[in-house]
C-alpha cells in the first residue's frame, strides 16, 4: 500500500529544503496528538539517523537514505533496526518516505509526500494536513520578521525542555537562528551553557542577541504555602537576576514569561487590556513582582517585555493534556455554571508572539498572550466536545477541583474568570494562525475539516 500527499506553499524550494534540514524542522512538523517523543533528531538529510520514542518504551528508527539524496528536490527516509527496543516496529512496520519538491515557480514551491506502508491512508492524511499548514506558517512568520530586518540571531532560553520552550526552540532553529539553552544541570550536549539562577555566571550571555526566559515551578498544584513559595522563588529572585545581566551585556532584547493571572482571579464581565489594573489574590501579587523583576533588564541598550500568557491550547501539556483523555470518554463537562471567561491561546500563537517580540520594537513592558476571542467556559466544553465528537453532558461541580488544587487553587486556576484581550498586539497589527477556539482545536487534534474529507 500507498499514499501521496501534497501541497504548495508560498516560497522559493531551496528556502523550503534549507528548512528540512535544519534542526527542529521534524519537531515542528510532528503532529502533537500522537503518542511520538523525539529522542534524536538526524543531524543529516543524506545519512542521518532519527529515533522516536513511542508507548512502552519501544523505538521507531528512521534511517535517511544517502543514495536517494538529491537537494533541493528529494530525500528518503526509512524505518530499520538499532537495537531491541526498535526491533519490533521495524518487524511489523513497513514504512518508507520520499519527499519531493517540485518549483511551481520562483516564489512557490509543491511538497509531495509518498510513503509505501500498510498504514490506512486515512490514519495519515490528518498528519499531513497537520504538516503542511505547520509548514506554511512557520516560512510565513520568518519571511515576516525578514522583512521587518530579523536576520539570523543569537537566542538564550531558560526552560526550553517545557512545553512553550521546546516548541519555540524547535521554530527558532528551522527559522536559522542559533538558540543556547541555559540549563541549571551539567551541560551534556552543544548549544547548552549552565545557568545558576541565583548567581549567573557574568560570561553567561557572551554573543547572545536576545534572551527568553520561560523558566519556573510550574504554577498548577495544590496551592499549600510550600507550593506557592515554590512558585513565587522560582520567578522573582531568578527573572530579576536575568534581567540585570541582560542590561549589562547589552542584550537587545529581554523576553520574560508572565501571567494573565495579573487581573485577579475574578473580574466579571470587564474587559482587560493591558491598561487595566492589578487585580488580588496570590498569582497576581506573584505576577506583579514577576513583571517589576524583568523590567530591570529595560535600558538604552535592552528592551523589556513580559509575556501575559492565557491557557495554552496543545495536547501535549496543560489544560487540554488533561482534559483529552476525559472528553474521548465522554465524560467531559462544564465547571459549576460555566460562565466563567476562558481567555485562551494556540501554541503556536504563543510561539509567534514570542518570536514577534524580536523583532518588533514597538512591543515592550507586559503584553497580553490570548487570542482577540475569549469564550466562556460553556463554550469551551460545547468546542471541545464537538471537536472529539463526543457529548458533554456532565457537570463538575465547584467544590470538585478544590479536591485537587485546594480552595484557593481552584479559585485562581480551574473556576477562575479573566476576559483579557490582545490590544496592544492588534494596535500592532498582529494577526493570528487560529483566532478561533475552534480552527485552534482541530488543528492541534488532528481533526480539521480537509483531514475529515480526506479520510
Amino acid at each position: 500500500m500507498s499514499i501521496e500527499c501534497s501541497a504548495v506553499v508560498a516560497a522559493p524550494r531551496s528556502e523550503v529544503f534549507e528548512w528540512f534540514a535544519r534542526p527542529g524542522a521534524f519537531a515542528r512538523l510532528a503532529p502533537p496528538w500522537q503518542p511520538v517523543s523525539l529522542l534524536d533528531e538526524a543531524d543529516s538529510l543524506a545519512d542521518g539517523r532519527a529515533v522516536l520514542g513511542l508507548p512502552a518504551r519501544l523505538r521507531w528508527v528512521a534511517q535517511h537514505e544517502a543514495g536517494e539524496y538529491d537537494p533541493p528536490q528529494r530525500f528518503v527516509d526509512r524505518i530499520t533496526t538499532d537495537g531491541l527496543a526498535s526491533a519490533p516496529v521495524a518487524a511489523v512496520l513497513s514504512w518508507r518516505h520520499t519527499h519531493e519538491f517540485e518549483e511551481v515557480d520562483p516564489a512557490h514551491t509543491r511538497i509531495v509526500d509518498r510513503v509505501r506502508t500498510w498504514v490506512p491512508a486515512a490514519m495519515l492524511r490528518p498528519m499531513f494536513t497537520y504538516r503542511y499548514r505547520q509548514l506554511e506558517a512557520d516560512l510565513a512568520a520568518h519571511a515576516r520578521a525578514a522583512d521587518h530586518g530579523l536576520g539570523a540571531i543569537t537566542v538564550a532560553v531558560t526552560g526550553a525542555s517545557g512545553l512553550v520552550g521546546s516548541a519555540l526552540t524547535a521554530f527558532l532553529t528551522s527559522g536559522g537562528h542559533t538558540v543556547i539553552r541555559l540549563v541549571r544541570r551539567e551541560p551534556h550536549e552543544p548549544g547548552e551553557r549552565r545557568w545558576d539562577p541565583a548567581d549567573p555566571a557574568a560570561d553567561l550571555l557572551d554573543g547572545v542577541d536576545a534572551v527568553i526566559h520561560l523558566a519556573g515551578v510550574p504554577i498548577a498544584g495544590r496551592f499549600t504555602d510550600e507550593h506557592k513559595k515554590a512558585v513565587a522563588e522560582s520567578r522573582i529572585t531568578p527573572t530579576r537576576k536575568l534581567a540585570e545581566l541582560s542590561a549589562r551585556a547589552g542584550v537587545a532584547v529581554f523576553v520574560s514569561a508572565s501571567a494573565i493571572g495579573y487581573y485577579g482571579y475574578d473580574r466579571g464581565d470587564e474587559t482587560l487590556t493591558e491598561q487595566a489594573s492589578r487585580g488580588t489574590g496570590f498569582l497576581a501579587d506573584v505576577v506583579a513582582d514577576w513583571e517589576d523583576a524583568a523590567a530591570a533588564a529595560a535600558c538604552a541598550t535592552t528592551r523589556a517585555v513580559s509575556v501575559r500568557t492565557g491557557i495554552v491550547q496543545s495536547p501535549r501539556g496543560g489544560t487540554l493534556r488533561l482534559l483529552r483523555p476525559l472528553f474521548g470518554a465522554g465524560l467531559g463537562g462544564r465547571i459549576g455554571s460555566g460562565r466563567q471567561w476562558m481567555s485562551w491561546i494556540g501554541i503556536d500563537d504563543l510561539v509567534d508572539i514570542y518570536h514577534r517580540t524580536l523583532w518588533d520594537v514597538r512591543l515592550q513592558g507586559p503584553i497580553n498572550a490570548v487570542t482577540p476571542h475569549p469564550v466562556r467556559n460553556t463554550e469551551y466544553t460545547d468546542t471541545l466536545g464537538r471537536v472529539m465528537g463526543r457529548p458533554t453532558v456532565l457537570v463538575v461541580p465547584k467544590f470538585g477541583p478544590a479536591v485537587l488544587l485546594g480552595r484557593s487553587g481552584a479559585r485562581e486556576l480551574a473556576t477562575a474568570s479573566q476576559r483579557v484581550v490582545p490590544d496592544r498586539l492588534g494596535a500592532a497589527g498582529h494577526e493570528f494562525r487560529d483566532p478561533d477556539l475552534d480552527s485552534a482545536l482541530r488543528h492541534v487534534l488532528g481533526r480539521t475539516a480537509e483531514s475529515a474529507a480526506d479520510g
